[in-house]
């Protein structure tokens, strides 16, 4: 699980090991000024300031370590990662310069998981000083919400299914004085049908339920952040095939990163009256599953035939979206591991933005940008819409033919957002098919670091 240790610290002049940065450009006349021994380490260890090479340097009776980047005066969240990751236990110090945004692939590089399986070769924290004190609390609490994304999803549905979630939210009310209603059973049946029907056919110990999260002064701005928590999904009766079934454990990330994400706001109180909506469900099947050609009816009054039980992360969220509507809050976000047509559209790396305002989307974008955390904006085109059509109910859970499924997808839940509220729209992968420096192969975080950077500039905060 995520280290608890800071791996970043106020730089007070203590003992560290010098980290010089360069690139290709800069290394020769940099490496003229080493000694003639100090080149023949460099050169047996065919370091030629490429990105992400890592080089150590002998230097009396100690050494210092040498990265490369591709631009050492305008460093990224993961240049400094592979050193992170590389280099050996202790603590270590830009020799020139600070570390700004890289204090976070610092940090997120040292991740591991090790709930099942210890480490082969376990290393020490390796720490990374800065004068920067003030940022500091921020870098920590945001590589510290990544990882919490991260193990949530890397944990296997048998040990994250609607419970454990539930007791995620639970733990997060408790550090932050937050109220927490969770509601299950016939309550959740009358209340919240869709989030019901999806969910009823799992075991008793993995029932379905929905977690609402307050915090904040009712006169401030309502915030709302709702995530998709299908803890497993097998696709119902319309089951998926082996290959797609086996990262189903992963159809939860949308309420591991609404849950990251509400930590920050609360960790960092911003002045916003905050709803988070965790439904939680697993799509499982037996002989009360809900079926295609059913209807169901909803938390805002529509019925909805069911054209494809595999289209289920859908339906919980707009029971979800339309509860946290009734708020009228001014900003609703929501992530979901939605749809397979956004991988195809986007690959892995960039999460599927929808948002109704274009302002919205635009400062998502650019809050992307700024953190590595690009977002990419796809439609909402109203034209698609009746490829959500019914012959017997207000609107069908899925369209029958291949086209625009992230955008169809989309405007199914526009339904159950309010008229006239901002809402954005995060259809996110929450995994990581390749490692790279700063992100290992597993569940990772997606869109949430723009996400709550373009929240700190909208509503501010300590």
């Amino acid at each position: 699980m995520a280290d608890n240790q800071p791996l970043i610290q106020p730089d007070r002049g203590q003992e560290a090991i010098s980290i010089h940065l360069v690139n290709r450009d800069t290394f020769p006349d940099w490496n003229k000024k080493l000694s003639a021994s100090q080149r023949a380490a460099l050169e047996a260890q065919k370091f030629d300031g490429g990105g992400y090479q890592v080089g150590i340097v002998p230097d009396g009776d100690s050494w210092f370590a040498v990265g490369g980047v591709a631009k050492p005066d305008e460093l990224s969240s993961w240049c400094m990662a592979k050193l992170a990751e590389s280099l050996p236990e202790g603590a270590y110090r830009r020799a020139v310069g600070e570390p700004g945004p890289a204090l976070h692939g610092w940090q997120t590089a040292q991740y591991v998981f090790d709930r099942y399986k210890e480490p082969e070769r376990p290393v020490g924290p390796r720490i990374l000083l800065t004068k920067d004190v003030k940022a500091i609390d921020g870098a920590l609490a945001e590589a510290q919400a990544v990882c919490l994304v991260r193990d949530l999803v890397n944990t296997p549905a048998e040990d994250m299914g609607p419970a454990a979630l539930e007791e995620q939210c639970e733990k997060l009310a408790k550090q932050h004085s937050a109220t927490l209603k969770v509601t299950k059973g016939d309550t959740l049946e009358q209340e919240y049908p869709m989030v019901h029907a999806v969910g009823r056919a799992a075991a008793r110990h993995h029932a379905p339920r929905i977690m609402h999260l307050t915090w904040g002064k009712e006169s401030d701005p309502v915030l709302a952040i709702v995530g998709k928590g299908v803890c497993f999904d097998s696709g119902g009766l319309d089951v998926k095939s082996a290959a797609g079934m086996k990262l189903m454990k992963k159809d939860m990330g949308g309420a591991a990163h609404a849950i990251a994400l509400a930590g920050l706001v609360m960790g960092a109180k911003l002045p916003v009256r905050l709803h988070l909506l965790v439904p939680a469900v697993e799509n499982a099947i037996s002989s009360n599953s809900f079926r295609p050609g059913d209807v169901l009816k909803t938390r805002k009054g529509l019925t909805v035939e069911i054209g494809n039980t595999d289209a289920e992360g859908r339906l919980i969220l707009g029971d979800a979206l339309q509860r946290a509507s009734e708020e009228k809050p001014e900003l609703i976000i929501d992530f979901a591991t939605l749809t397979g047509a956004a991988r195809v559209a986007l690959g892995p790396d960039y999460p599927a933005l929808m948002t109704r305002e274009d302002a919205t989307a635009e400062a998502l974008v650019a809050a992307g940008k700024a953190h590595d955390d690009e977002p990419w904006r796809l439609p909402l085109p109203e034209a698609y819409g009746e490829w959500l059509n019914s012959d017997i109910a207000d609107t069908n859970n899925a369209h029958s033919n291949s086209f625009a499924g992230a955008s169809v997808a989309g405007l199914f839940l526009d339904k159950f957002v309010g008229d006239g509220i901002d809402w954005a729209h995060f259809d996110t992968f929450a995994w990581r098919p390749q490692a790279k420096p700063g992100r290992p192969k597993g569940g990772d975080a997606y869109g949430l670091r723009a996400a709550w950077h373009m929240l700190r500039k909208r509503f501010g905060g300590d």
